[in-house]
């Protein structure tokens, strides 16, 4: 693939995933699916380019994220998991028993979600308003809950990528060589 064309999927990745991200403005009530599917345009620069052009990418949209983005949760969020999570996904499948990934990757999200979120009560002020509801049990149900919906989106990328591969690709190949 020629470097024009990497350049191109590179600034299509990165400008919708911003677009995205800036949209929790609009629609605040998608304050953890925005980032996630910003996150999931990664796969396309992963498999198109490779893992180190979208590690760069990763790294625009998550700065210009933190400056451009409104909602500070939100970058964060893809700053923290979201932006890098489909290339550490693609590394640990490439290299690991199923058993293995699987522990890689629930360790990967619990240690970056528990991190996040204390640097973001400590620093940022963001408040976890389900500690009025459920008391001490808050955190051990929203990080059930969380890893649950982690599950369901490690599973979708893996459908995602199936679906680029097996229909997709061939189409989007036609306009980038």
């Amino acid at each position: 693939m020629k470097q024009s064309s990497k350049c191109a999927i590179g600034g299509i990745v990165a400008s919708l995933s911003l677009v995205l991200m800036i949209s929790v403005a609009v629609v605040p009530f998608l304050t953890y699916a925005l980032p996630a599917i910003a996150g999931a345009m990664m796969i396309f620069a992963v498999i198109e380019i490779d893992k180190k052009w979208a590690f760069g990418i990763y790294a625009a949209v998550a700065i210009l994220g933190i400056f451009l983005v409104p909602d500070k949760e939100v970058a964060v969020m893809y700053l923290a998991f979201f932006g890098y999570y489909p290339i550490l996904k693609s590394l640990i499948e490439s290299k690991c028993s199923r058993v293995i990934e699987w522990v890689l990757k629930l360790a990967s999200f619990l240690s970056t979600i528990v991190i996040s979120y204390f640097l973001m009560i400590k620093f940022m002020g963001v408040t976890i308003d389900e500690f009025d509801t459920w008391g001490k049990w808050a955190i051990p149900i929203l990080l059930g809950m969380g890893t649950f919906a982690f599950v369901i989106y490690d599973m979708a990328l893996t459908r995602l990528v199936l679906l680029y591969n097996l229909k997709w690709r061939k189409y989007f190949r036609k306009y980038f060589k």
